[in-house]
């Protein structure tokens, strides 16, 4: 997804040559990754190319645009097989940002220590280096315990900033917030993010929250009963981005407060509301 056969056809083709042209030799898995064999006599094994991201590219774009965005990716691959792997910090609790990513993408062995968010996602300790994400799942390789990498990433991330826009139907309004790759790890900091880039203190029903790619965070400041039609934006929005957008994350919507994250639909291809949700409808029609 979201490609058709043979346009994941195609785009395998492409990946295949963009690969041989720059002298790596590639295969085809069958499950949407090309593994490229060893680069440099000091790599015991291969890697791992996953396709997924960049058929989320090319499905937006013209066919005839493929073959320079697939170069482009391959280009930016290559450096980083040939460049190896960004250098460790002189400075990690500077460069750290908690990150948000799929617990299914990652293999269990390495997620010993790190802290599911919500069901389906855990916060890692990252860096960025100059567009290049290193998850560190290890943070002692920085010199740091688990809980000091965090607290530092979870520190940053506070000192990031968000481009807000706002999808507005009927009276019902969304927040759509982007800008860096972390935008959507900011749900880890939403006490900050609602502080600083929405301007709301401590709304007193929560907010709906949806974090369905890695660069976009939904939220919806709950007030009255228009928390309903607001859900059933969210839904469509989530469920749009996290099927045809690179870095999908969770189609879900949570009902977040600040001492707990509940799911707000019991599931998100074929939702039903959830109880906490319920319970909520009913405290808004009856404050009292």
């Amino acid at each position: 997804m979201p490609l058709s056969r043979p346009e994941a056809a195609h785009l395998i083709r492409l990946s295949l040559a963009a690969a041989a042209a720059r002298a790596l030799t590639a295969t085809y898995d069958g499950a949407g990754a090309l593994t490229i064999q060893p680069t440099t006599a000091s790599q015991t094994t291969g890697l791992s190319a996953g396709l997924t991201n960049l058929a989320r590219i090319v499905a937006t774009e013209r066919r005839d645009r493929w073959p320079q965005l697939v170069d482009t990716h391959f280009d930016h691959l290559t450096s980083a097989l040939l460049q190896g792997p960004p250098p460790i910090p002189e400075n990690p609790e500077q460069h750290l940002y908690q990150r948000l990513i799929p617990t299914s993408a990652v293999q269990p062995h390495l997620t010993t220590d790190a802290r599911e968010f919500v069901p389906g996602l855990l916060s890692v300790p990252s860096t960025d280096t100059n567009g290049t994400i290193t998850m560190y799942f290890d943070p002692s390789d920085l010199g740091l315990t688990w809980s000091a990498a965090e607290q530092a990433g979870l520190h940053n991330l506070r000192s990031l900033t968000d481009n807000v826009e706002y999808a507005d139907y009927d009276g019902t309004q969304v927040a759509l917030l982007s800008g860096t790759p972390f935008t959507a790890s900011r749900a880890l900091v939403l006490d900050t993010v609602l502080r600083e880039s929405l301007h709301i203190e401590n709304p007193t029903h929560g907010v709906l929250a949806a974090m369905p790619v890695r660069d976009l965070l939904l939220i919806h400041v709950i007030t009255d009963l228009r928390a309903i039609p607001a859900l059933a934006m969210m839904l469509t929005l989530a469920t749009r981005c996290h099927t045809t957008e690179p870095g999908p994350l969770t189609p879900q919507i949570y009902l977040a407060t600040p001492t707990a994250w509940h799911p707000a639909t019991t599931h998100p291809t074929a939702p039903r509301l959830s109880p906490h949700f319920i319970a909520l409808t009913r405290t808004l029609t009856d404050p009292t």
